[in-house]
């Protein structure tokens, strides 16, 4: 049976929303297990909720306590080493988009410097010379060069 998908937004009736939690948090916890049992590794989750008091910890919360002693115990260098903030984030993302923007300007300089020599070689009588069906196969040529690089604008 195939899941359809389903419509991320709030719930709005309190009962199916605590029950839809329960069922997603379950399902959460399962996969943490299933990752900690599959890659031998310490793995545990934190869920605070408004139904309960108490934070649930899983799977396992002395593996909990171990998590928390050993991120403790570390250098703070280490700590943030593989911690990341929004700001960060952003700043990679606007790094990586920089480069791809250098990386389009230089294909479109090649491209416009390859299409400033070809129309500098062709003789200014030369389309005068040209059929009918050799000027509809130009002209399509052209149109399929000009959405190829739309195509190009528009993924960049």
């Amino acid at each position: 049976m195939t899941r359809k998908k389903i419509k991320l937004a709030y719930i709005r009736d309190d009962s199916s929303r605590k029950a839809t939690f329960k069922k997603r948090k379950n399902g959460l916890m399962k996969k943490v297990k299933e990752l900690s049992i599959l890659c031998g590794i310490d793995a545990s989750a934190i869920v605070y909720s408004h139904y309960d008091t108490k934070p649930e910890v899983g799977p396992n919360p002395d593996v909990t306590r171990r998590i928390i002693t050993r991120f403790k115990q570390m250098q703070e260098m280490d700590k943030r080493k593989n911690m990341l903030n929004q700001e960060s984030i952003l700043r990679q993302h606007i790094v990586k988009v920089e480069e791809q923007l250098k990386k389009q300007n230089k294909e479109n300089q090649e491209k416009e410097i390859m299409i400033q020599s070809m129309y500098r070689s062709l003789p200014a009588d030369c389309l005068q010379n040209l059929s009918g069906t050799d000027l509809n196969g130009l002209l399509l040529s052209i149109e399929k060069s000009i959405e190829a690089i739309e195509e190009e604008m528009q993924e960049a």
